[in-house]
């Protein structure tokens, strides 16, 4: 397993963008007009997304081998994902969880 993605929130879209620009990074998925996007440098990915204040939230995302084979030993250990996996419209096979702090979490493969 490996992290694939990191999701910050972010209240200025385009002042967002143009700074990953500047590292480097560049638009894979979303724009400026977007309330999701993606930016990539190499494997490396930062999501944002646009919230309307400022705060603390963000969402890690796990590629793994088997989403399905996870999803059913998270519900055998009597854990609630949020939904069973499917396929996303970015292209991956996906599952979403809540840890108990909070924080958001997605295990993935790529499909």
């Amino acid at each position: 397993m490996r992290i694939d993605a990191v999701t910050l929130a972010t209240t200025d879209m385009s002042a967002s963008i143009a700074f990953y620009e500047a590292l480097g990074f560049s638009i894979a998925f979303g724009g400026a007009t977007s309330t999701f996007t993606t930016m990539s440098a190499g494997v490396c990915h930062v999501n944002l997304t646009l919230t309307g204040s400022p705060g603390p939230w963000g969402r890690v995302i796990f590629h793994v081998d088997d989403v399905d084979a996870l999803y059913e030993r998270a519900v055998a250990a009597g854990l609630s994902p949020r939904h069973v996996p499917r396929n996303a419209d970015w292209g991956e096979r996906m599952f979403a969880i809540t840890d108990p702090s909070g924080h958001d979490l997605s295990f993935a493969r790529p499909l």
